[in-house]
């Protein structure tokens, strides 16, 4: 089999995506490689009760392939991943597929100034160019909490939900309240004899703004130009959501408003209230949508649990009163590791660099999609170019359109390699860091997933995705070195 010239790690929406343009750009001699036996990322692995986007459905497609036939105005899992593979089989992807393929390190070949991709269990690829499309929410994180492993009863992630597990009637502990929790807790809260939800932090909810796509709005949607209509309106509603965490963290008022008028709506005893109700800044954290959560926990068979956990036994869960409150399983609805994702990764760059040395100081890229020493490296949904408003995909598509661009240049050229220029990534991280210092996301000491362990936002872009659009249109050859 003949060597692939590009090689695209992943299959969510970032290696789709890049797959698609790379075919029409006349591309063929690359490969997708799979880690699981099927694609989908993110949305073939969450499978729990409840599962579905919190980004308005007209946003969550690719914007040159609209999908009008959505169900809801949120996405449930089944349809988005369903469009996916519908992606696939449109664009004729499937023969580029590698399924069950693991990369387990990447290693630059500064004499044949190519890649060399390990594969568990296989034969390693060498190729020109390397498409990270991992994403960040794909390593499932668990407390570091004593005695974890000790537990006698079934206990899983809500990542990889365990569905040959029946919850009726049975003592069920969640530990965790982030966006999983809050849409599997009132799925499982009606079967379980009793369910105790483990909150350390409180997050800003806001209502849920879901509806069945029918009707006169089904049409209006399925007519030429209709979807297109809709994405639009979505996508400026969104972007003015964006004020607040980029211009001054004092416009994000109004959105604490909304969300304590919809926690006083839905709970109306104000101890438990008193529990629900954070004390940082709206927007520090992720900002959650659901109109169903908080009447969960009104429920008579649910007790919101706001104590330090301090271990577990066989049995249960030991409290820092030093109860021990028994249950019969245990779900973890404890996010994912983000900012160590990609630092984890064993990645070789030229004259041996090591991607661990080289963000020593912290993760650093040029725009999140390229990182000095590793030419032809790029990288989807990379470091900062996370979001708080809008769709990630929207970044995807600005990111794959600017790897295409790199590519279009190395072919211009008849260059081998392009390396971002370690002056140039600086200069781009400082400005970024600048700004980011002085918004909501470190406002008070906040601390959330999207820091680092130096308390550096290493997960969020700082500004309107437009913003990000317009900066990436261009590959600045000047912020490049290229190789021969």
């Amino acid at each position: 089999m003949a060597e692939p010239g590009i090689v695209i790690i992943g299959s969510g929406f970032a290696g789709i995506g890049m797959a698609i343009k790379l075919k029409e750009a006349g591309y063929h001699d690359f490969v997708i490689l799979e880690k699981a036996g099927d694609l989908g990322g993110t949305w073939r692995d969450n499978t729990y009760p409840g599962c579905a986007c919190d980004v308005p459905s007209p946003m969550y497609s690719f914007s040159f392939d609209l999908n009008p036939g959505w169900s809801r105005m949120f996405s449930p899992q089944e349809e988005i991943w369903r469009y996916m593979r519908s992606c696939v089989e449109r664009y004729g992807l499937a023969p580029h597929f590698r399924f069950g393929q693991e990369v387990v390190g990447l290693e630059w070949d500064d004499a044949a100034r190519e890649w060399e991709v390990a594969v568990a269990g296989g034969s390693p690829l060498r190729c020109k160019a390397v498409v990270s499309g991992i994403g960040a929410l794909h390593i499932p994180k668990f407390p570091d909490i004593p005695g974890r492993e000790s537990f006698a009863g079934p206990a899983f992630h809500s990542a990889e939900w365990d569905h040959s597990i029946d919850l009726t009637g049975k003592r069920v502990a969640v530990i965790g309240t982030g966006a999983s929790a809050i849409q599997f807790v009132p799925r499982i809260a009606p079967q379980a004899a009793h369910l105790t939800l483990f909150q350390r932090t409180p997050p800003w909810i806001q209502p849920k703004p879901d509806f069945p796509i029918t009707g006169r709005l089904k049409k209006f949607v399925e007519r030429p130009g209709g979807a297109r209509t809709i994405r639009n309106a979505v996508y400026w509603a969104l972007e003015t959501r964006a004020l607040g965490f980029t211009v001054d963290p004092r416009l994000m008022k109004a959105h604490e408003r909304m969300a304590l008028r919809h926690l006083e709506r839905q709970v109306p005893d104000p101890e438990l209230r008193a529990k629900l109700t954070p004390d940082y800044t709206i927007g520090c954290k992720r900002i959650l949508l659901s109109s169903d959560y908080y009447p969960a926990l009104t429920r008579p068979n649910v007790t919101l649990d706001t104590s330090a956990i301090t271990a577990i036994t066989p049995t249960g869960v030991v409290t820092a009163s030093g109860e021990e409150i028994e249950v019969d399983v245990i779900i973890y609805g404890t996010g994912f590791k983000v900012t160590d994702a990609l630092n984890e990764q064993r990645i070789i760059g030229r004259d041996g660099l090591k991607i661990q040395d080289a963000w020593r100081e912290g993760i650093e890229t040029y725009y999140g999609i390229t990182t000095s020493g590793f030419p032809n490296l790029f990288f989807l949904l990379g470091p900062n170019t996370g979001l708080g408003h809008n769709s990630v995909v929207f970044m995807i598509e600005s990111q794959v359109r600017y790897v295409m661009e790199c590519l279009r240049l190395l072919s211009r050229m008849k260059a081998r390699a392009i390396d971002v220029l370690p002056s140039h990534q600086r200069a781009f991280n400082r400005r970024l860091q600048e700004r980011l210092d002085r918004l909501v996301w470190t406002e008070g000491g906040c601390r959330s997933w999207y820091l680092d362990e130096h308390g550096v936002n290493r997960t969020l872009w700082p500004g309107f995705t437009f913003e990000y659009w317009a900066r990436t249109r261009r590959v600045n050859t000047g912020a490049y070195e290229v190789i021969y």
